[in-house]
């Protein structure tokens, strides 16, 4: 069993396992070594294969291909399934504050990387996807409108895209964080959540899941829980959208203000509304000196799409794209 590891050991395997099994395709010794940085793992190549080797011993893992790629056995699955569970509680908070740190987009020469959320479509459905995602991006339902397409075998941030499938990365409204922590204003990602919309203004979260206490991401749960109603919002502006509460210091909104109006002339927004200090916001009180704001999320129009019966496959927070490969999403139709 994991557990009979000594823990620094024990919390490679784990990430090692938690890597493989959101792969779609064998992963090699080289890949697992870059995407465990996300963990905040620093393991080179050959480290990475000396435990591999153990795990493959133990059968978690078995060797596929003539090369170094590996795949996650049903019996790693289980494993992961019970290890480390205080490891896997902060990891979504852990996932934000890293992609933040990653993000390096400029909005005023509009260079740099961005965070992204990638989907998987069926090849067969995605036409109908992109025709039931366009109103939402139409009535900015959305972190930004533009999006990213890749194809079988190509790879959307850290996804690879498997056979028979279509990508389209989504900016992720963990870019406003990474542009705000880059001007030194920190934000505290407290929860992802459900809003209404009553009155066309947004009224007040209806559902809500703490960062800092959950192992998937908020937005997807309540995505493949179907609890929204995107299109609704988009044609009547009456419903419920996926969106994050963030918390950030009183005295930082003027500068907080003027970053945002820099990213909107770049095309990423996201922002519902910013509260004043000490002020309730949708039904969430905010600690002293504090403001909160509240950030649509960038899975929104893939949201639309679930509603109109799509399938589909969500990894929120993928992580990072260059600027230069968005395009807008009406190019698409």
């Amino acid at each position: 069993m994991i557990g009979q590891e000594a823990p620094d050991i024990e919390r490679k395997i784990v990430a090692i396992l938690k890597v493989l099994s959101d792969s779609q395709e064998p992963l090699g010794g080289r890949v697992i070594a870059r995407r465990l940085s996300d963990f905040g793992i620093e393991l080179g190549e050959r480290a990475v294969r000396y435990h591999l080797k153990l795990m493959d011993g133990r059968g978690l893992t078995r060797p596929v291909g003539l090369r170094d790629g590996r795949s996650i056995t049903e019996r790693g699955i289980e494993e992961l399934g019970g290890a480390l569970v205080r490891d896997r509680v902060a990891s979504i908070a852990a996932r934000i504050e890293l992609l933040a740190y990653r993000t390096s987009f400029n909005p005023e020469k509009r260079t740099g990387e961005v965070p992204i959320n990638t989907s998987l479509f069926p090849k067969e459905q995605f036409r109908k996807a992109l025709s039931a995602m366009k109103d939402s991006f139409k009535a900015g339902l959305c972190v930004s409108d533009l999006v990213a397409v890749a194809f079988e075998g190509e790879a959307l941030g850290e996804i690879p895209v498997p056979p028979r499938k279509i990508g389209l990365a989504t900016v992720s409204n963990v870019t406003v964080n990474g542009v705000l922590l880059k001007a030194g204003v920190p934000l505290d990602s407290r929860f992802g959540g459900v809003l209404q919309f009553r009155n066309h203004k947004p009224l007040r979260f209806v559902e809500l899941i703490e960062c800092s206490g959950c192992s998937l991401s908020p937005a997807e749960i309540f995505l493949a829980s179907r609890m929204t109603s995107v299109r609704e919002v988009a044609n009547t502006e009456e419903g419920k959208i996926l969106a994050h509460f963030r918390e950030l210091p009183s005295p930082c909104r003027p500068a907080v203000e003027t970053i945002i109006g820099k990213l909107n002339a770049a095309g990423i927004g996201g922002v519902v509304m910013i509260g004043k200090p000490n002020e309730t916001v949708c039904e969430i009180p905010v600690a002293f000196n504090k403001i909160g704001m509240v950030l649509q999320s960038g899975l929104n129009p893939i949201a639309a799409a679930v509603e109109a019966g799509v399938e589909v496959t969500n990894r929120a927070m993928s992580g990072v794209i260059d600027y230069s490969k968005l395009r807008k999403f009406e190019d698409l139709l």
